[in-house]
């Protein structure tokens, strides 16, 4: 009975914390027991975590940041992710995944969470709610139709946000799109149409947005092809189906780009803290140092 006390009353705080947002009807929310789990659906995104300021990354404080010695500040690379969250779901509501990064490698990064606008989706019949494009059924298998002209409008917001990062002094080489679900799908024809070689792009639950005989991949320049991607999805995924995500490495294979595939079994559409641990590891390989 102690324990469920405890329980009940820290998924009280945990609600109280949560900011405020929306919630669509075509999922419900998805709570899971671990501690740090992040949990996303199509149209809405769950944080079970207990953030203390003893945690806390000091990329986010400008006081932590401000007591680091010179010499170390000096060595840390400054970075930039760019997080893109899924359907019906929102940039502020996914802020608290740079929390669970607390290498010194992210000390001076920069994170962006942007949200996408509102707009009619065809799967959700018509009804409007954030989306970076238009979805035409749920779920999402390796054939299913796709809105190119919505998602290229997207992609030209997304190369301006890196592109007014590139020009603050970021290194391209530190620059990494990463997103879920609808967003992992946004992440991967950025990163693909984008002119330079980034850092990185992750993608999470996602699916290759465009058809095969797609114009688009005569758009992808040699420079694009460099950059790795690394590719998560849950098998027993029900939203956006295992084989759409599978589908995605062989094309990426296919066009030249290396990528590193993960499938983890027993995780349905939402993140779980083991792929957050793989892409803190990953980003940091990919890091390039201060000069």
């Amino acid at each position: 009975m102690r324990r469920k006390k405890e329980r009940i009353e820290g998924e009280s705080r945990i609600q109280r914390w949560k900011l405020r947002r929306r919630v669509m009807k075509l999922m419900p929310f998805n709570f899971l027991k671990p501690i740090l789990v992040f949990s996303l659906t199509l149209s809405s995104a769950a944080l079970l975590v207990f953030l203390s300021p003893q945690t806390q990354n000091p990329s986010q404080t400008s006081s932590s940041f401000s007591t680091m010695s010179s010499s170390s500040s000096s060595s840390v690379a400054r970075s930039f992710v760019l997080w893109l969250h899924g359907l019906g779901d929102s940039g502020p509501a996914n802020e608290p995944i740079k929390n669970l990064f607390t290498s010194p490698h992210f000390w001076n990064t920069k994170w962006l969470f942007p949200s996408a606008p509102d707009a009619p989706v065809t799967c959700n019949y018509g009804h409007v709610m954030p989306s970076w494009f238009d979805i035409h059924e749920i779920p999402v298998t390796a054939d299913s139709p796709q809105d190119e002209t919505g998602l290229l409008k997207a992609v030209k917001n997304v190369h301006a946000t890196i592109d007014k990062e590139i020009a603050d002094g970021t290194d391209p080489n530190n620059v990494f799109i990463c997103g879920f679900s609808q967003g992992g799908a946004l992440t991967l024809a950025s990163v693909l149409l984008y002119p330079k070689t980034l850092g990185g792009g992750a993608v999470f639950s996602g699916w290759v947005p465009f058809n095969s005989s797609s114009s688009i991949i005569g758009q992808i320049t040699p420079e694009a092809k460099r950059t790795p991607m690394l590719w998560s999805h849950g098998i027993v995924d029900r939203t956006v189906l295992f084989e759409a995500g599978q589908a995605g490495p062989p094309f990426l294979e296919k066009i030249g780009v290396g990528c590193e595939f993960k499938a983890y079994p027993g995780l349905a559409h939402s993140i779980s803290n083991e792929e957050l641990q793989n892409l803190e590891s990953w980003i940091k390989t990919r890091l390039q140092s201060s000069s």
